[in-house]
Parts: C-alpha cells; structure tokens; sequence
C-alpha cells in the first residue's frame, strides 16, 4: 500500500484502487470539500504524474476518457485548486510522491490497463440529494429530478415562468460553463424536444453564474445528472435524433397547444425587445427561431 497525507489532502492506493480524500486545510478548495472521499478503481486510471516545484510538488491523475462524469460534465474546464485529481505536495514528501507514482505506474503495468476510452461510467459521480445556491437561482437534484428556483436577482422575462422541475427522463444532456473575465457562466440543461438558443440570462432552463464562490458548485450537479444520462459514447450517435421530433410527427405539422405557446413567445420576444432587454440582432436571432418552429 502506497499513501501519502498533506495538507491538501490524503492519497491512499492499496492496488486495487486510490481513496482520495481533501485536506481540512482552508485552502483546500469549497467543491472538493462538497464533493467529499473519491475512490478511482485503478481500471479508470490513464496514468499518473509528479512534478516538482521550488516551494512544492502536484501529483496528478488521468483518468481515462469517459471514465468520470465529472470531468465529462466540467469539460476541463475546473481549475486546479477545483481538481480533486491533483495533489499538492511539500518539498519535504517528493520522496513519498515519487514512491506513489512508481507503484501505481507499477500497477496499471502488471494488471494491463488500456488508457484508451471507455464505454460506460466507472466512478458514480457525486451523491444525491444535491442543491446548490449560484448566480440567479438554486439547482437541486435528488436523483431522478432536477428542481430550479429563482431569486430575486432573476430576470423578470424568466422567473415569470416559475419554478421548473425537469426529469432526467426528458434531459438530453447538461452543461456548466465557469464565469471567464467579462463572460458569465451557466448551468444549462437541454431538454428532449425544446433546444433553445436564449442566453442563459433568459433560459427558464439555465441557471446564469457571474464568478462567485458558489459557482463551481454547480459543476457537481451537472456531473450527479451526467452520471444518470446515457454514457456519451452510447448518446454520440443519437444526439441529433433526440433534439427533434420524429419525421411522422413533423410531417403532419404542430399540434394546435405547441402553435399557442410558439405564438405566446413571439409575444414574449416583442415585448422584451421593445422594453431594451434584447438587442435587435438577439430579437432578430429569436425571432426567426421561433417561426421555423411554427
């Protein structure tokens, strides 16, 4: 058994599979904190590495592709005190860290582990019930739902709309986006049937994030739905299928109750554009989208 305790965390590595565990330090990041003990079956791993620094070290891992929702839903995009697949390590412990590379390079050796990609999850992502509160309104998911509420920093346009409750059955995919110098983030879930173009901002189906604390937070409830829709190499295939209704349905034209609600948002676009919250390019965008659905 290989182990190695730092501040920022706990690595342990008995052959079979690593327990990644985050420090109490209070440095050691609020998601990794959320997120809690990780265990990675050593089938999931694609390599690991050390390097050394004047002051300290990282460790970290590669899991291999599609291996982990998480890193499927954040799309890389977690900086690194949000990794719970690094490790920082004081110059003191190099020794220790070299020593737990070499027996888990060992390791993934005698058992013959691919780095190639997988077809199915092999960690379980984040434990539900979930909730978290970021940006314009709180995110919950106990497993088979996803709930949004609304704050009063919400967009009139849409918390006019309510609070939404989507189940994973209707989800074609979800995804976070972190808040990038002038850019605000989101948290926003496709749902089978209704894609959209609206920013996030006035998605009823997005939560929009503007860089605080809370905001990666969000990236586990995207990896906790992630985890419950199909594997991405299984969903490849069927995503342009999923966004749009079958040709014997489209062929027959829209039913009168989705003409209503397509003539209620062109309402809804007119009156946003003539009140300034759209441009005339973004209502213009709307707009057409709206009556190539009709």
């Amino acid at each position: 058994m290989a182990e190695i305790i730092q501040k920022d965390g706990t690595w342990v590595f008995d052959g079979d599979a690593l327990r990644l565990t985050p420090g109490r330090d209070r440095n050691v990041s609020l998601l990794r904190r959320t997120l809690g003990e990780l265990v990675v079956p050593l089938g999931a791993l694609a390599g690991v590495s050390f390097e050394q620094g004047k002051k300290s070290g990282r460790l970290r891992l590669r899991l291999r592709d599609g291996a982990d929702p998480l890193l499927h839903a954040s799309g890389g995009r977690l900086t690194e005190p949000n990794d719970p697949y690094q490790l920082l390590v004081e110059s003191d412990r190099y020794g220790v860290a070299e020593y737990f590379v070499d027996e888990v390079r060992n390791a993934l050796l005698l058992d013959e582990v691919p780095s190639d990609p997988v077809d199915g999850y092999l960690l379980p992502g984040p434990p539900v019930p979930l909730s978290v509160s970021a940006g314009d309104g709180t995110a919950s998911f106990d497993g088979e739902h996803v709930r949004l509420e609304w704050n009063w920093k919400t967009e009139d346009a849409k918390a006019a709309a309510g609070t939404r409750t989507l189940p994973v059955a209707d989800l074609v995919s979800v995804e976070w986006q972190p808040a990038v110098g002038l850019e605000n983030g989101h948290l926003r879930f496709t749902v089978r049937h209704a894609p959209t173009k609206a920013p996030p901002k006035y998605d009823p189906n997005s939560v929009e994030l503007w860089g605080f604390k809370k905001d990666p937070l969000m990236a586990l409830v995207a990896a906790a739905v992630q985890a419950r829709l199909p594997h991405p190499s299984a969903a490849a295939a069927t995503d342009v299928t999923a966004m749009e209704p079958p040709k014997q349905l489209a062929a027959a034209g829209p039913r009168e109750d989705d003409h209503d609600a397509l003539l209620r948002r062109l309402r809804e676009l007119g009156e946003l554009h003539r009140t300034g919250v759209l441009t005339d390019e973004e209502f213009a965008m709307a707009k057409q989208a709206v009556l190539k659905r009709m």
